[in-house]
């Protein structure tokens, strides 16, 4: 069931009616059962892997909780590693690693033959298994109890709002909130509403109609020269962060409206001064799981540097695998840790951020000039994140680096043409408004006030005005089609 689709316009109402009208100790059976509704709505097996995954996390945290020694609580948590990890690879790596393989060894001149297998990637296995995980793996290190409730527990591992795409939360934050009551408040039904709005106008409106020029670019690069493709590239790395984005707005929203507050997944993160200052602002839940899970049980920096430069660049790869199992998002991975690895380096240097003078640092370049060169830096790195696979990534950068030879402005609009736009120049000229209109958004929101503050301080009647005007912007200028969000494949 999408966010952006009829069927959800009727479910949240109804659910958020009922949720309100049950009894209080009713009140987690419900959202239960309206998640697995919810999750089962795109395939009825795939509610059988996530009871799975969480009867096997309640078990394994229900007995740590029973043993006072560390050592006798590593076996339940390689159970529920084994389990959950287990599932990521059958469902997401086992045909990527079977294929690897096997070109290993035809260099070798080995016979292998694995059948590959033909099953289809359950919607959000990579969220809710690293969301069931980091609950584990805290009850493991004595950070949090376990909780006896399994009714909760479960609630937690499949609240429908963040169970496809996140956020992924922690259990000592979330849990809590499923003991709390709840009262339906007007404030927090109006902010939820309002943040429910602006994600599905970044989707609907922004998102989608980027995607019919990056995907006719993106699954025929041949067909296009480098003008074509670079604009491609730049819609794109508008696209995924209004998708992506946007879906997480209008889980929070939807959250909010309940009563629950998710964390924030997303900071404005083309505005960072580095590569590194970019992960601090995108996939804000991920970025940070690997940090407390991975990064810091490696060592994190407090080891000898040439551990830290390992440690950053396993992280880093790790992250480009979680997306999928592709050559191209192992590569995405490797560029960003060479990026955050060179940013250290050449800072060390005094060639990058900081300049040593005397006693001070000094900053070589200005800020704006730091922002533009980390943007850059990302836009390169999602051709391979975006390239159906490694041939059409190189073909793409090989036919943007010789765009100076062949240039007509005319090829810009041909990929609107061949997906069938009828107004290509419109479309051209609203897709690229409707970016300046976000990139004016954020500025007002980053340097004046936030738009949450704005609102509430206008009078009645132009909110409403506004709200009425947002409505009508994605009635009118969204795309009909129901694409999905583009982290409901990974």
């Amino acid at each position: 069931m999408l966010f952006n689709s009829v069927e959800f316009l009727l479910f949240f109402p109804i659910v958020v009616t009922i949720y309100f009208l049950c009894p209080q100790r009713y009140r987690w059976a419900f959202l239960l059962a309206a998640s697995y509704v919810f999750y089962a709505a795109w395939r009825l097996e795939y509610v059988l892997l996530l009871l799975l995954s969480t009867v096997v996390d309640y078990f394994a945290a229900r007995k740590m909780g029973t043993v006072v020694d560390k050592a006798a609580r590593r076996k339940y948590l390689f159970l529920s590693l084994a389990v959950n990890l287990g599932l990521l690879f059958t469902f997401k790596y086992f045909n990527f690693f079977n294929e690897s393989l096997s070109g290993l060894l035809r260099v070798f001149n080995v016979d292998y033959q694995l059948p590959l297998l033909n099953v289809l990637l359950p919607v959000g296995i990579s969220f809710y298994t690293f969301q069931s995980l980091s609950y584990v793996i805290d009850v493991y290190r004595g950070t949090i109890k376990p909780e006896s409730h399994f009714g909760i527990f479960a609630l937690y591992v499949s609240f429908f709002p963040q169970l496809v795409a996140g956020p992924i939360e922690r259990a000592k934050h979330m849990l809590p909130q499923f003991h709390m009551q709840h009262f339906f408040n007007e404030g927090r039904i109006n902010s939820g509403l309002r943040l429910m709005l602006w994600g599905m106008f970044k989707k609907v409106v922004i998102a989608d109609r980027l995607a019919v020029y990056v995907n006719q670019a993106y699954n025929n690069p041949a067909d296009y020269d480098g003008a074509a493709l670079l604009m491609a590239t730049y819609f794109f790395a508008f696209q995924i962060y209004c998708d992506f984005s946007g879906y997480s707005d209008i889980a929070v929203g939807a959250a909010h409206i309940l009563g629950f507050d998710l964390m924030e997944n997303f900071r404005q993160p083309y505005v960072a001064r580095s590569v590194a200052g970019f992960w601090r602002r995108w996939h804000i839940s991920l970025s940070t799981w690997f940090r407390d899970y991975l990064y810091i049980p490696l060592g994190g920096s407090r080891v000898a540097p040439w551990r830290w430069y390992m440690n950053l660049a396993i992280v880093f790869l790790v992250s480009g695998l979680w997306h999928g199992g592709k050559s191209t998002f192992v590569i995405w991975g490797a560029l960003h840790a060479l990026y955050v690895l060179s940013e250290i380096w050449l800072g060390r240097a005094s060639l990058w951020g900081m300049a040593r003078v005397g006693r001070e640092n000094q900053s070589l370049l200005p800020n704006w000039l730091k922002t533009v060169l980390t943007f850059h830096l990302i836009l390169f790195s999602w051709i391979f994140f975006r390239a159906n696979n490694l041939d059409d990534a190189l073909l793409i950068i090989q036919n943007i680096g010789r765009m100076a030879t062949t240039m007509p402005l005319v090829s810009l609009f041909a990929p609107w043409r061949d997906a069938g736009v009828a107004d290509a120049n419109t479309e051209m000229i609203l897709s690229v408004v409707l970016i300046i209109v976000l990139e004016i958004i954020q500025w007002f929101e980053r340097y004046i006030a936030s738009m949450e503050r704005t609102f509430i301080s206008n009078p009645l009647w132009l909110r409403w005005l506004s709200y009425v005007a947002m409505a009508i912007a994605i009635t009118n200028l969204g795309v009909s089609i129901d694409t999905p969000f583009i982290y409901f494949q990974f």
